[in-house]
């Protein structure tokens, strides 16, 4: 049995006409008739009765209808899945963010791929440090990365989303709670609670920071992500400098003032430049729109497979 012959089955049963049937298929009556006879040959079975003036399925024809249609269903189903799947319509990506990312960036991506890609699952891995996020894209275990410039290595294509400034974070009755604006000389006896890391591009902004203010950094304590940072700054075990998209987190007992002198960070998206998968590609192009207008407007994205991606920064 062949899956044209159950096309052919179905459309005679739904018009019970050999004739309209064969016109809907785009096919002679005779051969029609003829695959019908032999289906009805290779099942043993008789299927339709006929007469001059009428067709109907006979009681093994009602059965084998049921199947039938579960069966083309199926079919097309499947042949829909895969074009799109195909087409970047239909899949899985999984997204790596760093740190406070999550908090800025992640809701208004999430909500732009709902609307343009709705059957596109996002698989989300948050508190990842850049490092970690390079050495998963480059072994296909995450697709996009939300992270921190600078980068390792020339194939990662990079989109800068946002130049962030480094802010601190203090207890609320500690003494420069009161100061609207600090300076990175102001913080030369504090103990700093810091991200856990050696690879971290914060902590290495943070000493920069420091050093260029004359002093290094006191690393009392070091925090695996910014809730538990700002935890330990609540609880009065030290200072923190992050960046300024911490504010999204906000934690009775904290308060965050400005740094007169700090360095700023970068926040990019990131993904490896010889990709080939077509729903990646799908989830660049819709973010695009919104990525270009806050970042780099020669971003590279590719949203087709036919369109190679300029050269990354």
């Amino acid at each position: 049995m062949e899956l044209r012959h159950l096309r052919y089955f179905a459309t005679v049963a739904d018009t019970k006409h050999f004739g309209r049937a064969a016109e809907r298929l785009h096919m002679a009556q005779p051969a029609l008739s003829q695959s019908i006879r032999q289906l009805e040959a290779e099942l043993g079975a008789a299927l339709f009765t006929r007469t001059t003036r009428q067709v109907a399925l006979t009681p093994a024809g009602e059965f084998l209808l049921g199947e039938a249609q579960r069966v083309l269903d199926t079919v097309e189903d499947s042949v829909r899945g895969v074009r799109r799947i195909s087409d970047g319509r239909l899949g899985q990506v999984r997204m790596g963010f760093t740190g406070t990312a999550t908090l800025s960036h992640l809701p208004a991506m999430a909500r732009r791929l709902q609307h343009a890609l709705p059957d596109v699952a996002l698989r989300i891995h948050s508190d990842l440090l850049t490092a970690e996020q390079c050495d998963r894209l480059r072994a296909g275990s995450l697709d996009l990365g939300v992270l921190r410039p600078p980068l390792r290595g020339d194939d990662l294509e990079l989109l800068v989303l946002e130049v962030e400034p480094l802010i601190l974070a203090v207890s609320a009755d500690h003494r420069l709670a009161a100061e609207p604006v600090v300076a990175m000389a102001d913080l030369r006896a504090e103990s700093f609670v810091c991200y856990s890391g050696r690879d971290s591009v914060v902590n290495a902004a943070i000493v920069r920071s420091c050093r260029a203010a004359g002093f290094g950094p006191q690393i009392a304590h070091e925090a695996v992500g910014t809730g538990v940072l700002l935890a330990l700054v609540a609880g009065g075990l030290g200072v923190a400098v992050l960046p300024a998209s911490a504010r999204a987190l906000p934690l009775a007992g904290v308060v965050f003032r400005e740094l007169a002198d700090a360095e700023s960070v970068e926040l990019a998206l990131a993904w490896r430049r010889d990709i080939d998968s077509p729903v990646v590609r799908s989830v660049l192009g819709a973010l695009a729109p919104t990525l270009t207008r806050a970042g780099d407007p020669r971003s590279g994205i590719p949203t087709h497979p036919d369109e190679p991606a300029e050269a990354g920064r």
